[in-house]
């Protein structure tokens, strides 16, 4: 389970510093292809497509879930081993961090879409006349959004890519519009796994919890950026601080909780183990940064507003 975690962080971390970066559809045909099919070719950025795909494959849990929130799901043929929603995406033993590039030619892709080229993937694909969209972790929100229309591009999806992006603004602005007005911002500690990695202000997290007007602990260990906006704290760096709200984006690699935390040595005494102000995050939401980026800040939300003003 660490070493899940660990792995994790790294990538997050590298992405940050980057930007500063065995099924089929079982024979089911995709609905409406003639429907969907006027407006291709379609160009975005490097990668183009001749016709609307109607085999995808992606290779990061982030572009699944995008690709079924706009209604391009049954045009998914494969999805990596990683990608756990929805329940019903066909996973596959694929690697979007070990990609096996015969492993995936085998699919038949009309399309394949990557959060990241390791090995060369993209140039190796490319080769093999595969058209691949890379969508790098997003930085911002609106780096979701720009994510979302083109892949709605590219799949012909572009009214439903256009309408879960309104949804999105929309649901943020409703629940970020009456946050109670304080004389002073309550702090927070995002804890990543139990070795104490976490996310400054200007990671894509940090951002989400900045608009719920948060300060964050973890802002004065990465001042200059050099740990790509993921530094690694200290116990003694948390208990001194004593923020009011500890997150756990740990608890389904890690087992962490309220009362796991309330046992280590000297956190029983932080304001946020003594008043209950321990959330628990669901590890998947809090690290794709996609549709559901919108249940985290519910979340973040609810947490915040039992605090009074």
């Amino acid at each position: 389970m660490l070493r899940r975690s660990k792995l994790l962080v790294a990538a997050l971390a590298a992405a940050a510093v980057t930007l500063a970066g065995c099924a089929d559809n079982g024979g089911n045909e995709p609905a409406d292809t003639g429907a969907q099919s006027a407006g291709f070719p379609v160009t975005v950025g490097a990668v183009t497509v001749d016709q609307r795909p109607e085999r995808i494959v992606s290779l990061a849990p982030v572009a699944t879930e995008m690709l079924f929130e706009i209604g391009a799901g049954p045009q998914v043929v494969a999805v990596d081993d990683m990608s756990n929603f929805p329940a019903d995406a066909p996973r596959t033993d694929l690697s979007g961090y070990q990609p096996n590039v015969e492993a995936i030619a085998a699919k038949s892709p009309d399309l394949v879409v990557t959060t990241g080229d390791p090995n060369d993937l993209i140039a190796q694909l490319t080769k093999l006349k595969i058209p691949v969209y890379l969508a790098p972790a997003a930085v911002t929100l609106d780096d979701t959004y720009r994510q979302l229309t083109e892949l709605g591009q590219l799949t012909g999806r572009v009214d439903e890519a256009g309408d879960t992006v309104t949804r999105m603004q929309d649901e943020i602005t409703k629940l970020t519009r009456d946050l109670p007005k304080r004389t002073a911002p309550l702090t927070y500690y995002y804890e990543l796994d139990t070795t104490y990695y976490s996310v400054t202000s200007t990671t894509f997290v940090g951002t989400v919890f900045a608009m719920v007007g948060l300060e964050n602990i973890a802002d004065a260990s990465d001042p200059d950026g050099a740990a790509g906006g993921y530094p690694q704290l200290s116990q003694e760096t948390i208990i001194k601080a004593d923020p009011d709200f500890i997150f756990l984006a740990d608890t389904k690699c890690c087992g962490q909780s309220a009362a796991t935390v309330a046992q280590r040595p000297g956190w029983s005494t932080m304001s946020a183990v003594r008043d209950g102000r321990v959330v628990e995050l669901d590890d998947d939401i809090a690290s794709r940064w996609g549709p559901r980026t919108v249940d985290l800040l519910r979340v973040v939300i609810d947490a915040v507003a039992k605090v009074p003003a």
